[in-house]
């Protein structure tokens, strides 16, 4: 780019769904349906990006069998393990070059998620170096994070972007008046779409490859104007939580 942006200064790219593939959103529609529950939005709500302990409790909430949260956690986990032997996780298509035009744009780039950085190292250790230090944010302790991440970079809300898959992150951005771009996976079973839709998300891409120089520039004139949203905000069964003290336990998801 040849024109450095206004008022966007860090870009923050979530991990599992946008630079690594969706094994989230299969395997929890197989856990509900297999013991004989409805996949529905609610409870991709109420188990996405939420603490182990909520997750779990969701997840046997949304099944006719008797499971505690904590052995849901337990079955969810096993599951994982097998799955991601015929699924495994893989980068991303164009998140390479997505990252090369995050920079090209004079911004600082961070990669977050609520798995620890071991998760991160395994699978982006080639693309390390086109991060800002420290590189990868862990948000288990702070779902959905926003306001940390931020804040330790010194930034103000309307000065970092947030790339994400899900839609609970949306209303947390949208809450905080944070610049977002929404990814929604392409599982066919997904919701996710709908709820940023209704969550007022402005610019939603089907790939990496949408995510270019017209609409970093778009989001950077939006967040300069204070248009980031489309209409109302549409209420939540869940409000999103951006205090240390609502997450203090590992997300299962993403």
């Amino acid at each position: 780019m040849t024109d450095r942006l206004h008022r966007l200064r860090l870009a923050a790219v979530n991990i599992d769904g946008v630079l690594l593939n969706d094994t989230f959103s299969p395997l929890i529609h197989r856990f509900v349906t297999r013991r004989g529950g409805t996949y529905s939005a609610d409870v991709e709500r109420s188990v996405f990006s939420q603490r182990q302990a909520d997750a779990g409790r969701a997840m046997a909430a949304a099944v006719p069998q008797r499971l505690t949260g904590e052995e849901a956690l337990a079955a969810y986990f096993e599951e994982r393990a097998t799955y991601l032997v015929d699924h495994p996780v893989e980068v991303t298509e164009g998140a390479g070059p997505l990252l090369e035009r995050l920079r090209a744009a004079g911004l600082q780039v961070v990669c977050y998620g609520g798995l620890d950085k071991s998760h991160f190292d395994e699978h982006l250790a080639a693309y390390a170096g086109m991060f800002t230090p420290p590189g990868y944010v862990c948000t288990n302790d702070v779902r959905p994070g926003l306001r940390e991440i931020t804040a330790q970079f010194g930034l103000e809300h309307g000065q970092v972007l947030f790339i994400d898959d899900v839609a609970r992150v949306a209303e947390a951005a949208r809450a905080l008046g944070a610049p977002f771009i929404g990814l929604p996976s392409s599982f066919e079973h997904s919701h996710q779409a709908e709820l940023m839709r209704q969550a007022g998300v402005r610019h939603l891409v089907g790939s990496l490859a949408d995510i270019d120089v017209t609409l970093l520039r778009t989001v950077d004139a939006e967040a300069e104007t204070g248009t980031l949203w489309s209409g109302p905000a549409a209420e939540s069964t869940s409000a999103p939580a951006e205090s240390a003290a609502m997450a203090a336990e590992p997300a299962v998801a993403r």
